[in-house]
This record gives C-alpha cells, sequence and structure tokens, in this order.
C-alpha cells in the first residue's frame, strides 16, 4: 500500500509537472480568450509563434481588438510586422482611429509608416486635429530700408501618403521663412506690410510650401509684426563713414606729398644760395686781379667801394624797413 500511494503521488506529480510546462509553453488561456472574442487562431499557430521567438499576447491582443473594429486582419500580417520591428499595438490602433474618422489608410501603409520611424498614431490624430506650427521671429527689409520683424503661425495637417519619404516641420518653418522673407523684400514700403499683413500669409500660401512635405498647410497666419531698425538708413551711414575716411587718407597723401615737395623746394633755395655765395667769394679775387694786371684803375676801384657802400645803407634801411635780411650782399675786398 506504501509503495503504490507513493508511486501515484510521484505520478500525479509528473503530470502537474507537465501540465504546467504545457500551460506556460502553450497559451492555452490566450487562446481561450481569442475564442470568446471569436478570433479564429489555432493552438498550433500559437505554438508556432512561440518557436518563432514572438510573443503571442503581442499578437493576439491588437487582433481582437482589429476584429472588433472590423479591420479583417490576419495573425501572419501582425507576426510579420512584429517581426520586422514594428509596434503592432500602435499600429492597430491607428487603424482603428483612421477607421473611424473615414480616413482611407491600409495595413500595408500603415505598417510603413510605423516602420520608417514615424509615429502613425500620431499621423493619424494630427490628420484627425490639425497642428500649429509657430516660426521663430524672421527679419526681412523691405525696399525703403526699414526692417520687420514677423512671427507666423502654420497650421498643418499630416499627410498620410507622404510621411514615407515627406520632409518634416524644419522643412515647412525654413520655407515659410523663405517666404516671409521674399513676400516683405518684394514691397515698395513697410507701410503697406503694416496696414495689409495678409499680403504676406497669402504669397507665401500660393507658393505651395507643402510640396515633397509629410503635411499639408491648411493657413499660414500673422501672428505678430514689429518694426526693426531702419537698415537702409544705417548701410548709408556706413557708406558715408567709409567714404569719409577714403577721402581723409586721400587728402592725407595729397599732404605729405605736398610737405615732401617743400622740403625739397627749401633743399633747392639752400642750394642755389651756396651757389651764389661760391660765386660772391670769386669777386674779390676778381677785382685783386683786375687791379694787379691793370684793367682796373684806383678810381674806378674807389667808384665801386663808393656804389658798394650806398648798396649796402640801401639794404640797411630796406631791413630796418621791413625787418628782412637782403637777399645778397656785395661783400668788402
Amino acid at each position: 500500500m506504501t509503495t503504490a500511494l507513493v508511486t501515484t503521488v510521484i505520478l500525479i506529480m509528473l503530470v502537474l509537472i507537465i501540465l504546467m510546462v504545457l500551460f506556460t509553453f502553450i497559451p492555452v488561456g490566450l487562446w481561450i480568450s481569442a475564442l470568446a472574442a471569436g478570433v479564429n487562431i489555432g493552438i498550433f499557430t500559437l505554438i508556432g509563434m512561440r518557436l518563432r521567438r514572438v510573443a503571442p499576447i503581442r499578437i493576439v491582443n491588437p487582433l481582437i481588438k482589429a476584429h472588433k473594429a472590423g479591420l479583417g486582419l490576419t495573425p501572419a500580417q501582425l507576426e510579420a510586422h512584429y517581426l520586422a520591428g514594428g509596434n503592432v499595438d500602435k499600429v492597430v490602433n491607428a487603424l482603428i482611429a483612421a477607421e473611424r474618422a473615414a480616413i482611407p489608410l491600409k495595413f500595408e501603409r500603415a505598417a510603413a509608416i510605423d516602420l520608417a520611424g514615424r509615429d502613425i498614431m500620431q499621423a493619424v490624430q494630427m490628420s484627425v486635429n490639425p497642428k500649429v506650427i509657430q516660426t521663430p521671429t524672421v527679419s526681412a527689409v523691405a525696399q525703403n530700408g526699414i526692417e520687420l520683424r514677423v512671427i507666423a503661425r502654420v497650421t498643418v495637417r499630416a499627410n498620410i501618403d507622404r510621411l514615407v519619404g515627406g520632409a518634416g516641420e524644419e522643412t515647412i518653418i525654413a520655407r515659410v521663412g523663405e517666404g516671409i522673407v521674399t513676400s516683405i523684400g518684394s514691397s515698395s514700403s513697410h507701410a503697406n506690410v503694416l496696414e495689409n499683413p495678409d499680403m504676406i500669409s497669402q504669397a507665401v500660401l500660393n507658393k505651395g510650401l507643402d510640396s515633397g512635405t509629410a503635411f499639408e498647410i491648411l493657413s499660414i497666419d500673422i501672428a505678430d509684426v514689429d518694426v526693426g531698425k531702419n537698415i537702409g538708413a544705417q548701410l548709408q551711414t556706413d557708406q558715408a563713414e567709409a567714404d569719409k575716411r577714403i577721402a581723409q587718407a586721400k587728402a592725407e597723401e595729397r599732404r605729405a606729398m605736398a610737405v615732401a615737395r617743400e622740403q625739397e623746394m627749401k633743399a633747392s633755395v639752400q642750394e642755389m644760395r651756396a651757389k651764389v655765395v661760391d660765386a660772391e667769394a670769386e669777386v674779390p679775387l676778381a677785382l685783386a686781379s683786375a687791379l694787379k694786371e691793370g684793367r682796373l684803375g684806383v678810381m674806378d676801384y674807389y667808384n665801386l667801394q663808393n656804389v658798394i657802400a650806398d648798396t649796402r645803407m640801401r639794404d640797411n634801411i630796406a631791413v630796418t624797413a621791413k625787418g628782412d635780411e637782403p637777399e645778397t650782399t656785395i661783400p668788402k675786398k
């Protein structure tokens, strides 16, 4: 009796262990939940998911939601997307939201968007509820030289067909900023822009800035316009200052050339005076030679001395009257 009892207990324990292993490996509870929800999925399909290292709960629960929403998805589609690294639950939620909002969205497209790194649920929500993007302050100058600082709000809606490969919000902001600069730059006066800010939004909106992006621009609204600096006047002032410096540099160059020329002329005058002194030094020698050779008489010499004395007297009178020295003097013998 004792041996039979022990054997029975061991058998019961083995059966329990086997059942625990089976229930752990085979998601029987998940299979029952799927059947109760009306999802036709075989137990061997769940076992195959285990063998392929796919968590059955990540497939069955989204499949139940899709079935209740009437999407008609298959376990193979969800499992393939899961193995590719996608978020099955988010894709199914996005499909349900798109179906409720009457947005045409197929599973293949949603899976591609999810695998591309886009938030498919956010894209569907943005298609239903458009998003407002505010641009940073954009500075532009009108033709009269006045700077305007503009802030715009861009209302966009996600374009699901262009989510894969389409540009993002940064491109929208850059294009809108470029359009604002172009519109203000083509305006003849900043007053025209201040009177009618809508001309900016209309001009920018007509450029088709949403081409090649993942969004569709619904409207562009000018939130704020401020008057900045008078860039035209500042540029003219800077140009005038630069012209003045150039003129001053040229005048300084001419002054330096004039000073150099003056110094050259002074040196030339001194040189000519030296030549005069040399010539005057030869006069006494010529007089002595003339007296010695008899070409000049004594009375002629005295007459010459009288003329020299008279000339010196006149020079002294001129110096007293003008305060200047005579340019030349005839030296005594």
